[in-house]
């Protein structure tokens, strides 16, 4: 092919070109309404489905993936209808979302109870959507429900673990976006029980046939553990208390506030030294160095000179077995060691002691 015929094919492709050009331009140009119309239809419905769709479904699905974390809750004050609640919590999320949430009124019930009544109310501050986020709140409560609150205490005291949610409607805003968004804050945490104030110590400092000034016979100091992150303001405490399923007396422990870790107090009681001293002479505990399986069980709580059914009742749902070294109290407070059989064989060391009459 010659010179003169490349040039004439190269100058026909390069011809071919333009009308396609010229085309899709006019294409445009004359149906420029239609991609206009079409963009618009684009933000009026895509925008809205992704702000009214689309935005809240994240934002509740990044409330539901928080973590709520009981750092401490702290019950003082504490009277007839009223107590005070100290929480001490931390959220904790990706931190992927910027958002604002609003405060709102919680309910805090027992998941594991049925029916899911609450025992508290709370007014929930403000936070954000930040990795981290601490969330404290001191609170003035009325109590509304006190069978529900003594419900919450009896699961508290007698269980190793139990389930708590907390659950409030509020609202969400993203950002950047000049919108609030309804979401539901619902977490259920699960937090250390006391189980039953397992491990707590007496240890018998005197006992006496004659009564003090206040009635009492028996001494002692007591540790008393408490696993929880709970920290109870009770006041004056009374048990019931029993030896081999027979009353042989009341316990007393004043001014008692169970704080997480180990509670050191005086005890003090009225018992009935008679059948002490017979459970002492008796088989095994007379070869068992006299130490008494005693239970104890709520009986009343009394703090400021109002009366708190929500602990007293609690503390009555179920009697805790104490093993207490009273055999040792007996010897030295009273110079006698109860042999097997008991004193009334004419056993027994005494170091002069007289007048054990029983």
């Amino acid at each position: 092919m010659s010179d003169v015929d490349k040039s004439a094919v190269t100058q026909a492709e390069n011809s071919s070109d333009k009308p396609r050009r010229r085309g899709c331009l006019g294409h445009c140009a004359k149906f420029w309404w239609a991609y206009l119309i079409a963009v618009v239809v684009i933000v009026v419905i895509v925008v809205p489905v992704v702000l009214l769709v689309a935005v809240p479904k994240i934002a509740q699905q990044k409330i539901d993936d928080a973590e709520l974390i009981l750092d401490g809750l702290v019950v003082t004050n504490t009277q007839t209808q009223n107590l005070t609640i100290a929480i001490n919590s931390t959220i904790k999320t990706d931190g992927s979302v910027h958002a604002d949430i609003a405060a709102f009124d919680g309910v805090m019930y027992l998941e594991d109870h049925e029916p899911h009544t609450p025992f508290a109310k709370i007014k929930f501050p403000a936070t954000t959507a930040d990795a981290l986020q601490a969330v404290n709140l001191t609170q003035f409560l009325p109590i509304e429900d006190v069978e529900a609150l003594t419900v919450f205490n009896t699961w508290l005291l007698a269980n190793e673990t139990l389930r708590v949610t907390v659950e409030g409607d509020t609202h969400v805003r993203v950002s950047g976006i000049a919108r609030d968004y309804p979401v539901t804050f619902k977490k259920t945490i699960t937090m250390p029980g006391l189980k039953m104030l397992d491990g707590t110590v007496v240890n018998p400092d005197w006992i006496s046939l004659k009564p003090d000034d206040n009635g009492n016979n028996f001494n002692a100091t007591t540790i008393i553990p408490n696993r929880s992150r709970v920290s109870f303001e009770l006041g004056n405490v009374t048990f019931h208390n029993y030896l081999l399923g027979e009353e042989v007396g009341t316990v007393y422990i004043d001014n008692l506030t169970l704080r997480p870790g180990m509670n050191n107090y005086t005890m003090r009681a009225t018992i009935e030294n008679n059948a002490v001293i017979k459970v002492l002479g008796a088989k095994p505990y007379c070869e068992e160095k006299g130490v008494l399986p005693f239970q104890i069980r709520g009986k009343t709580v009394v703090n400021n000179g109002q009366s708190l059914p929500y602990f007293a009742d609690a503390l009555a749902a179920h009697n805790q077995t104490i093993q207490i070294p009273i055999g040792d109290a007996v010897n030295k407070s009273l110079g006698v060691v109860i042999p097997c059989g008991g004193l009334g064989n004419g056993g027994g060391e005494k170091r002069g002691f007289s007048g054990l009459l029983f």
